[in-house]
């Protein structure tokens, strides 16, 4: 290579590195958006539907969450659902429902998250089949947590997770905490991160 060359090929090395970074921060970019943007928010009834077969509590306040078997930035709702359990002295009756669309089959209830669901202490978990559910409660993203008092009005609607995928604290999480402790929150609604209800998830964007 003669002398002449050398700006040429040190021009191009430099290039391809700002290509590269333009390319990695670009990547890291749309993954925070991906994470920070939230679903669809859920526009419950204001009192708790005759028709829903979930049998709520009428001693004590009721929370479903909405959940879709294969999302798995649902592992954080589901791990954060456990740290609200543990942190109020006085549960409410729990319920996840994971949505099974119509035409989906073992695969959607075979799933981890079903069994973490399971293993919260004082869950019940139910299958949301045709999303029967989640159409009375106007849900549509995964994670979606619905709080009503004893006598089956709204009290909360939204999630308990800062963003997809992310444990730790929320203000959702400590606005149905504060609820449940007999204290008035600050909103009484919160933004929901996850997977649309009746998707099939891409895996990738999970990573």
């Amino acid at each position: 290579m003669s002398a002449r060359s050398l700006p040429w090929s040190r021009l191009g090395l430099g290039l391809a590195a700002v290509l590269w970074v333009l390319g990695v921060g670009g990547g890291f970019a749309g993954m925070i958006v991906y994470k920070t943007t939230p679903g669809l928010a859920a526009a419950p009834p204001a009192t708790w539907p005759d028709a829903s077969r979930i049998e709520p509590a009428h001693d004590r306040s009721t929370l479903v969450m909405f959940a879709h078997p294969k999302c798995t930035c649902t592992r954080a709702s589901l791990h954060e659902l456990g740290e609200l359990l543990a942190r109020v002295d006085k549960p409410p009756r729990v319920v996840v429902a994971f949505v099974l669309p119509d035409g989906t089959g073992d695969d959607w209830r075979d799933t981890d998250l079903w069994q973490s669901a399971e293993a919260i202490p004082g869950v019940s978990v139910v299958a949301d089949r045709g999303s029967r559910e989640a159409n009375l409660f106007a849900s549509r993203t995964s994670g979606t947590a619905l709080l009503y008092d004893a006598a089956g009005r709204l009290a909360f609607a939204g999630g308990i997770t800062s963003m997809r995928g992310h444990e730790g604290d929320s203000a959702g999480q400590e606005r149905m905490v504060a609820l449940l402790s007999g204290r008035a929150p600050d909103k009484a609604t919160s933004s929901v991160f996850g997977c649309d209800l009746g998707a099939e998830p891409k895996e990738k964007s999970h990573e």
